[in-house]
C-alpha cells in the first residue's frame, strides 16, 4: 500500500483563508485573515504540499490573488499548485512567476481545450494538473456554477491521451459537507486508469477518510474544512506524514 500524499487546501477570497460548501459563495466562512500563518503551520507539521485556490479568480475569470501566492511561496518551502480563474497563458505566467510549481486548470480544459492542450505541450505534464470537478459523473465548470454534458471518464481518457498524468477530482456533492469522500468513484477511476496520479478532493471529514483513501490506493488527497473545523488535528497529519 502506497503512502498517500497529503495536500491541504487554502481557498482565497479577498486574500483571506475561507471555505465554501458545495462551491456556493453564499456559504463563505473566513477561517483566517492571514493565509501565510496557515501555510506556515502546515509546514511546521511536516506538510510539503499546498493546494491554493483563487476563488476571486474563479469568479473573475483571471488570476486575482497572486500576491498571496507570492508571499506563501517566498516564505515557505511548500510545493504549491495554484488554481482558480486561469484562462490565458498570461495568467499562467503570473502564477509561475509568483512561485506556483504547478497549476490546475478545470473550466478551461472543457471550454477551451486547444489552449489547455497548448499548456501541456508548453509546460509539460509535471506542471499542469487537470481539474476534473464532477457532479453526477458529469464535468462541472465555471466555479461549479454550471454542469457540462461531458462524461468524467471520457474527459479523463481524452486528456490522458494528450499527456495529462495528474488530476484533481472533486465530487461537488461532497465538497465542504464533511460527509466522507467519493471513494468508490475513485476506485473506479483508478481501475480504468491505473497510471493516473489521482488527487481525491471533497468530503474528507476525518483521519479515517484519509486512511480509507490510502487503503484504496488513491495516490493523494486534498482536504480543507476538516482541518479548519478541528475534525483532523495537525498532530494527526504529522503522524501520517512522518
Amino acid at each position: 500500500m502506497n503512502k498517500i500524499e497529503l495536500i491541504p487546501a487554502i481557498d482565497l477570497i479577498d486574500g483571506k483563508c475561507v471555505r465554501l460548501s458545495k462551491g456556493d459563495y453564499d456559504t463563505k466562512k473566513v477561517y483566517n485573515e492571514n493565509p501565510l500563518e496557515v501555510a506556515l503551520e502546515f509546514e511546521a507539521h511536516g506538510i510539503t504540499r499546498l493546494h491554493l485556490v483563487d476563488l476571486d479568480g474563479a469568479k473573475a475569470g483571471h488570476i486575482v490573488n497572486h500576491k498571496v501566492l507570492e508571499t506563501i511561496a517566498s516564505k515557505t518551502n511548500l510545493t504549491i499548485d495554484f488554481g482558480g480563474g486561469l484562462k490565458t497563458t498570461h495568467d499562467l505566467k503570473i502564477a509561475f512567476e509568483s512561485g506556483a510549481k504547478m497549476i490546475t486548470g478545470g473550466s478551461i480544459a472543457v471550454k477551451n481545450p486547444e489552449e489547455f492542450t497548448g499548456w501541456i505541450t508548453q509546460y509539460g505534464s509535471e506542471k499542469i494538473i487537470l481539474g476534473s470537478d464532477v457532479n453526477n459523473r458529469k464535468i462541472a465548470v465555471s466555479g461549479w456554477l454550471e454542469t457540462s454534458k461531458v462524461d468524467l471518464f471520457d474527459f479523463l481518457k481524452d486528456y490522458i491521451s494528450k499527456g495529462i498524468t495528474k488530476t484533481i477530482c472533486t465530487d461537488i456533492s461532497k465538497d465542504g459537507m464533511l460527509q466522507g469522500p467519493s471513494t468508490s468513484l475513485y476506485k473506479e477511476i483508478l481501475n480504468q486508469f491505473p497510471d493516473l496520479y489521482l488527487i481525491a478532493s471533497g468530503g474528507v471529514s476525518s483521519l479515517k477518510d484519509i486512511e480509507d483513501l490510502q487503503e484504496a490506493n488513491v495516490p493523494a488527497v486534498i482536504f480543507g474544512k476538516a482541518i479548519y473545523e478541528g475534525r483532523i488535528t495537525m498532530r494527526e497529519l504529522e503522524r501520517i506524514v512522518r
